[in-house]
């Protein structure tokens, strides 16, 4: 299963695939706004401001982009490096596999200056992609995705908003400036909602996870991109790194590990890099002040968890993860990155 299973963490992947599109369009500089939509039928809506996907003939495949997109893995503008330069998607598996795993979706895309919409049931199409009126004087561009998980792959099928909107919570602290509201329909008599803005970062990230801690100093923040191959032009690319880290007074370890703002629960290469920096800081810091002795041994990592609260966020051309459902991040080359940009701080 492209994501992960049939359980309701899988069920929720379903709308993190398709917001992950959206959020590329933020990353590409194309979208400021999206919007999630817990619809009262179980059904789900995702709304980017974003350029739209392209309706018209592709002109290899012989039918539409769109179409395209949504039924065929690997298809699409954002997996071209030329399109887009980070993508939180591996290797287009995300909304054509919501797709087949719904029993039907629609696709509305505003774009050169008309609606269009199509229809599938299971991944198939079933009509063509088609105008429907014109835009109106004012109406902005960008794609809505409205999709039902299908009962017959989904046993449960219940969404949690607590869920959703914790995770949409992260994006925004990943991407600022982005805009994120996440409503719920299913409350009656009036809808909840929530909706996120933040510009400050991770360093906004590391002070609202600690709210309710006893910060021992203020954050330790750093960011910058590093170069790979740049004597090559053909080869040479740019990874896009952030940090934050602060100590609390309490006994909680909070590590948080992000590619192209994708949650990596599993960790990876940009969390080893992270854990290595925090760890080679806190020695040489010990060695200086005298708190280590030359005799005495070094502090492993596990020594320099407790009370720390440590996010690494990564934006990389070419992602490479350990399964489908992009738990750990596997490029070897982030490793050294993260901890050099950290390791000069």
């Amino acid at each position: 299963m492209y994501v992960g299973g049939t359980d309701v963490r899988a069920l929720h992947h379903l709308v993190y695939e398709v917001v992950d599109n959206s959020v590329d369009e933020a990353l590409a500089g194309r979208a400021s706004y999206v919007e999630i939509t817990l619809h009262d039928d179980g059904s789900v809506s995702v709304l980017d401001d974003g350029a739209g996907i392209p309706v018209g003939l592709h002109p290899k495949a012989g039918i539409s982009t769109l179409e395209l997109v949504l039924t065929r893995l690997g298809a699409g503008a954002k997996f071209d490096n030329k399109s887009y330069a980070v993508s939180g998607g591996l290797h287009g598996v995300g909304v054509s596999a919501v797709n087949a795993l719904s029993s039907h979706l629609r696709a509305e895309v505003k774009r050169e200056g008309k609606v269009w919409v199509q229809d599938f049931e299971r991944g198939h199409p079933v009509t063509d992609v088609k105008s429907v009126r014109k835009m109106k004087e004012g109406e902005i561009t960008g794609t809505t995705i409205h999709f039902m998980p299908d009962e017959e792959i989904f046993p449960e099928r219940t969404f949690s908003y607590e869920t959703l909107v914790n995770r949409f919570r992260e994006i925004s602290f990943l991407v600022s400036g982005l805009t994120i509201a996440v409503r719920d329909e299913r409350v009656k008599p009036f809808s909840h909602e929530m909706m996120f803005y933040f510009e400050g970062g991770l360093r906004s990230f590391a002070q609202y996870l600690n709210r309710n801690r006893q910060a021992l100093h203020p954050v330790v923040y750093a960011e910058r991109e590093v170069w790979f191959n740049e004597d090559d032009p053909e080869k040479a690319y740019r990874v896009g790194i952030e940090v934050a880290i602060q100590y609390t007074d309490g006994s909680t370890t909070t590590e948080l590990a992000f590619a192209n703002t994708i949650n990596t629960p599993d960790g990876g290469s940009h969390l080893t890099g992270l854990r290595s920096a925090i760890t080679r800081t806190v020695n040489n810091y010990a060695r200086k002040a005298g708190f280590l002795k030359d005799k005495e041994a070094n502090f492993s990592s596990n020594d320099t968890l407790e009370g720390l609260t440590a996010i690494v966020s990564v934006k990389h051309p070419d992602p490479q993860f350990e399964s489908q459902t992009k738990v750990k991040l596997m490029n070897p080359e982030v490793q050294g990155a993260v901890s050099s940009v950290l390791g000069d701080v």
